[in-house]
């Protein structure tokens, strides 16, 4: 039963992951929880990530014609930045303390949106310093427990991308990530042969999931889009504060 329970969850966890590169915003974000129900969360975090990279292939090539090469060149080096320092203070930084901070950015920045007046965002110039540093808070979060996206999203949300652009640059940008956290997982021994072959197995179901994820941002309005992408912050970011104050406690 122990092993039904975690290839259910685990089966869950990859497509979530998989929506999330097809452009369904913060879903991803579900995967390590989701997954971290049946096994270690740090386990649970190293499994994964060799399924986010495989995502993150098919997902280049769905959104290969959509993106902002300013974003990606601004924010990119801040996140390889913040991964570098989580790597450095993996040992020192508890987990629980990033992710309340984490949740508790979101979910500030989140309400900020969802109680003020609604207003048309206007596109605007995507400027270096609080790129580089939201990319920095990005790439460190994303390291430590693959929750990059709440920071993310208060740079770019404000920015005005179309509802493609903005998909196409978030998968691109953790494409990214992504694939440079794998140095310091290696060297962490979080990748190894178990893990590569559970998630050789989940990668069928996360790369379905990454044209179902593309599906259903083609389908949906632009104004639904942008609202669940903040709602979902929303949430998630709730849940983080949940868990980094349960973990500090």
């Amino acid at each position: 039963m122990e092993e039904i329970g975690f290839w259910v969850a685990a089966v869950v966890a990859a497509a979530l992951v998989g929506m999330s590169k097809g452009g369904v915003p913060v879903v991803g974000m579900l995967g390590v929880p989701v997954l971290a129900l049946v096994i270690n969360p740090v386990v649970a975090a190293g499994l994964l990530l060799p399924v986010y990279v495989v995502s993150d292939i098919f997902g280049l090539y769905a959104y290969r014609h959509a993106w902002d090469g300013r974003v990606l060149g601004i924010v990119v080096p801040g996140a390889v930045v913040g991964i570098a320092i989580g790597w450095a203070t993996a040992s020192v930084v508890p987990e629980a303390a990033v992710t309340l901070l984490v949740g508790v950015i979101g979910l500030a920045f989140a309400l900020n949106i969802l109680l003020r007046k609604p207003v048309v965002v206007e596109p605007k110039r995507a400027e270096v310093a609080p790129g580089l540093f939201w990319g920095g808070v990005a790439g460190f979060t994303s390291f430590v427990s693959h929750a990059g996206a709440p920071p993310y999203q208060v740079y770019t949300l404000p920015l005005g991308m179309t509802k493609a652009v903005f998909a196409g640059t978030t998968t691109i940008a953790f494409a990214i990530i992504n694939a440079v956290k794998l140095i310091p997982y290696y060297a962490l021994g979080q990748l190894n042969p178990g893990n590569l072959k559970a998630a050789a197995v989940l990668a069928l179901p996360a790369v379905i999931a990454v044209f179902a994820g593309v599906r259903l941002v083609q389908l949906m309005p632009e104004k639904l889009f942008f609202r669940l992408v903040v709602w979902a912050l929303a949430l998630i970011s709730l849940k983080l504060i949940w868990d980094g104050a349960r973990g500090l406690i």
